[in-house]
């Protein structure tokens, strides 16, 4: 039984063999499963796997698949498993990939041509037959003449093609005068023959995004989509996950990006049906014959998981942004946005900002994908229009699009879909003339889905996979690293228009995932995560306090820095809300080697903001002056005698209360229906920024000293928050309960309770029950300053909370909170004594 997991980040610095050395930790802590990062071969020194280079073999840098039995093996002793992350959307782009390197070599004629979503028939002659491979500095005749492609000898004598560190594949017919070339040289017309004799041309890496014409993940030119919509793909690409579970050796799959595929639910269906073929053998062995398939998937505002695909559920973004969302008091939200408008300029409406961005990206980045769907479209008869025609309103069209795509297959439109392209459709009329609102009504009806010809099969896939990228990369990976109103808020899978989420709704969501995927992964923390989630807990604590820390900033802002030129003011302003949530609360401004490591990570989280949010930076066209200005100023921060010592008092002020937010976050995803996710090292305090931040080592010696020092007696809470112990004795607590009852947490119904009194409103409180089993679950919200002075949480708790009461039924039983152990009983239990040790309650009955 799949009862909690943690995500483990795989590398050459944290091989299969460092995991299973942690098992023993991570049993004591109550996990049951570790998920693992991808196992399968990926490019030399890659430090998150998901740039695959064999799907067949796991990484020998990883410690290959004996290294994997050993974990397995290891894992099963202890009556844990394993999950594996795949990644069926994409591969490198990389001649170590045979898959690709042979198509380099051969092109259409290659056995794998059509395994890899390239359009061999694009417009013009140039790319006809031939894959654009832009991984040069400059053009080619440049890079002829500067020596960065050139040629050498293979291992095997044969010439290979040497281009800006790659040694590319020759085509066989080339041979004979690549090896003239090589050993007797020749003009730079025999040179470009040679290179025009090649299957693959080379170009400037610039060019990719308006002349590629092969599917990326994303914009990135060095991961190529892989089409695993064909049978023989999909054999290929899954032979080794389906042999490790027939094996025993995993008991599920994390599927990574699935919204890239080009038919998600067939996907979904065919994986699973072989993963049932595959459990006959496990039920032969005793093992269970029910795999665990989650998806990672980022549903948009009012957009649920489609009950048609067979899996458990997501993994996880969509808690993750409602228990966040849970913590923020909404009255914050309008005194902030008022703040951040007043200081960083009037900006319109997000949803404006949005498709700007939008437009920005499709014109700038994706323009190969958007010309060549605007083609696809332009083969469609009942258009009767060109492809000059369509792109304009075709843009306009996409940059409006409200989620991350739609879900139309095999002939079979969706209807969920026909709503959202309607809310596009409406909302792009606003930009275009009469003559171009026709012409889209007529492109909404022709890729409904309901068209299984090929032009229009052709058509759709081309839309359905542009369309995530390009939400992912407006709103994650543009608009959060530019909109600073309160950066607790901007993370992988909110919606803009989401401040804060009520207790009402946030107990429709938990009851439709209990409903519809009781089995879904429940994450507070992730390897794609722009903040930690303690950082985000304490971030939240100032939408309950926005006056006064408006009035602090604005302040700070006007003083810090000295003499130094500053950025401007939303910059500052970002940089600031940082520096508050990531600051260790033992960290002492005077400690040299601590303020060194923080201003490393910040200035590192600095550099990388600046250019996702492509307004004074961009990651292809960097203004290093201004980025140079920005490290400066952090620099001055630090030589300022003032303005870090500033932050540091106030980030301890607010570190107790971002305590009481993070265990009230960390007692829903413990409680709630659904799987609990741990993420690496986050069962203590998680201060960590975006990626590479999030992927630190994690210090397993300190965190077991730790987890052996808790014992097995009532927890007093001043003795533990500040080292992040008190978190890490929440999540063992329960963890080891829901390993002593787990039908209760997997089957357990979830009613919700009456609360009453003065602070209703702030509490929110379940019984978990099956049969004679009971949890009692109670967690504050928009408390976390009222519960929370300097040194932990407020001694007189009884003050905040009066008379607020948690009303139980008749035939309640006597309880026992799992941390105090003490005795609680009664029809109405009043917060001021079930609160009164800490800021949360996970009772269990009486024995």
């Amino acid at each position: 039984m799949i009862r909690a997991t943690v995500r483990l980040q795989l590398h050459a610095g944290f091989t299969l063999d460092a995991a299973g050395a942690q098992l023993d930790y991570y049993d004591a802590l109550g996990i049951s499963h570790l998920y693992l990062s991808p196992v399968a071969r990926a490019r030399c020194g890659s430090t998150h796997g998901y740039d695959v280079i064999d799907h067949a073999q796991v990484n020998p840098e990883l410690g290959g698949l004996a290294a994997l039995r050993r974990l397995a093996g290891a894992a099963r002793a202890r009556g844990m498993g394993l999950i594996l992350d795949i990644v069926p959307n994409h591969m490198a782009a990389h001649p170590d990939n045979r898959w690709w390197r042979e198509v380099l070599r051969d092109g259409p004629a290659s056995a794998y041509a059509d395994w890899f979503d390239i359009d061999w028939r694009p417009p013009g002659r140039t790319l006809r037959g031939r894959v654009l491979l832009p991984v040069l500095t400059c053009g080619a005749r440049a890079a002829l003449a500067s020596g960065e492609i050139g040629l050498r000898a293979g291992s095997d004598g044969t010439p290979a093609l040497h281009a800006n560190g790659l040694d590319l594949p020759l085509a066989p017919a080339s041979l004979p005068m690549a090896a003239l070339l090589l050993h007797h040289g020749g003009t730079p017309a025999q040179w470009h023959a040679l290179l025009r004799a090649q299957a693959y041309r080379l170009a400037w890496w610039r060019s990719a995004a308006q002349a590629i014409n092969w599917r990326r993940f994303f914009e990135i030119g060095d991961l190529v989509g892989v089409r695993v919509e064909r049978p023989e793909v999909f054999d290929a690409v899954h032979a080794l996950p389906l042999a490790l579970y027939r094996a025993g050796l995993i008991d599920g799959l994390r599927i990574d990006h699935v919204d890239g595929l080009a038919e998600p639910g067939a996907y979904c269906r065919r994986l699973r049906a072989e993963l049932a073929q595959a459990g006959q053998a496990r039920a032969a062995r005793g093992l269970s014959a029910e795999p665990y398939v989650v998806v990672e998937k980022i549903l948009g505002d009012k957009e649920t998981l489609r009950t048609d695909w067979p899996v458990q559920g997501t993994t996880g973004y969509d808690f993750m942004n409602e228990a966040s969302a849970w913590l923020h008091d909404a009255r914050g939200a309008a005194p902030l946005a008022a703040f951040w408008r007043d200081n960083a300029g009037t900006w319109p409406h997000w949803r404006e900002q949005l498709r700007r961005i939008r437009l920005r990206l499709l014109r700038r980045h994706f323009g190969a994908e958007r010309r060549a769907l605007a083609r696809s479209l332009a083969d469609l008869p009942e258009l009767r229009a060109s492809a000059a025609a369509i792109d304009p309103v075709l843009t306009q069209w996409l940059a409006c699009f409200p989620v991350y795509r739609t879900y139309a297959e095999g002939g079979a439109g969706q209807a969920a879909d026909q709503a959202w392209r309607q809310t596009a459709q409406t909302r792009a009329n606003a930009h275009l003339d009469p003559a171009q609102q026709a012409l889209l009504a007529a492109l909404c009806l022709a890729l409904d889905g309901r068209m299984a010809d090929a032009p229009h099969r052709l058509a759709l896939r081309r839309l359905q996979q542009l369309t995530p990228p390009l939400a992912a990369k407006a709103l994650e990976d543009t608009w959060f690293y530019r909109d600073g109103t309160l950066l607790s808020r901007n993370e992988v899978g909110p919606a803009p228009a989401q401040f804060a989420l009520g207790g009402g709704a946030l107990r429709r969501s938990v009851a439709a995932r209990a409903r519809r995927h009781p089995q879904a992964l429940l994450a507070t923390a992730s390897h794609d995560h722009k903040r930690g989630e303690d950082v985000r807990a304490r971030l939240a604590v100032l939408s309950e306090m926005p006056q006064q820390w408006c009035d602090w900033a604005r302040q700070w802002l006007a003083d810090a820095g000295g003499s130094a030129a500053p950025p401007a003011w939303a910059d500052r302003y970002m940089l600031l809300q940082t520096l508050v949530g990531a600051w260790p609360a033992d960290l002492a401004p005077d400690d040299q080697a601590g303020m060194a490591a923080l201003l490393r990570r910040v200035a590192a989280w600095q550099a990388k903001a600046l250019r996702e949010a492509r307004q004074r930076s961009s990651w292809t066209c960097p203004d290093l002056a201004y980025e140079t200005l920005c490290a400066r100023y952090l620099r001055a921060l630090a030589d300022d005698g003032a303005a870090l010592p500033a932050v540091a008092a106030l980030a301890r002020r607010l570190a107790p209360a971002g305590l009481v937010n993070s265990l009230a976050q960390t007692a829903l995803r413990l409680g709630l229906p659904g799987v609990p996710d741990l993420y690496q090292g986050c069962e203590t305090w998680d201060l960590s920024l975006v990626d590479p931040d999030n992927r630190r080592a994690v210090d397993y010696a300190a965190r077991r000293g730790a987890l052996a020092s808790l014992g097995n007696g009532a927890l007093a809470l001043p003795e533990l928050w500040r080292d992040g112990r008190a978190k890490q004795a929440l999540v063992a607590r329960a963890l080891q309960w829901r390993r002593e009852q787990p039908a209760l947490f997997e089957h357990g119904a979830c009613r919700w309770l009456r609360v009453s009194g003065a602070r209703a409103r702030h509490v929110l409180a379940c019984l978990r029950t099956r049969g004679p089993q009971q949890a009692l679950i109670v967690v504050p919200r928009a408390s976390a300053l009222a519960l929370a002075g300097q040194t932990g949480p407020d001694r007189d708790a009884a003050a905040h909370w009066r008379d607020t009461c948690v009303h139980l039924p008749a035939d309640a039983p006597p309880w026992r909170d799992i941390l105090t152990h003490a005795g609680h009983q009664g029809r109405a239990l009043a917060l001021s004594e079930l609160l009164a040790r800490w800021p949360v309650a996970l009772c269990r009955v009486q024995s």
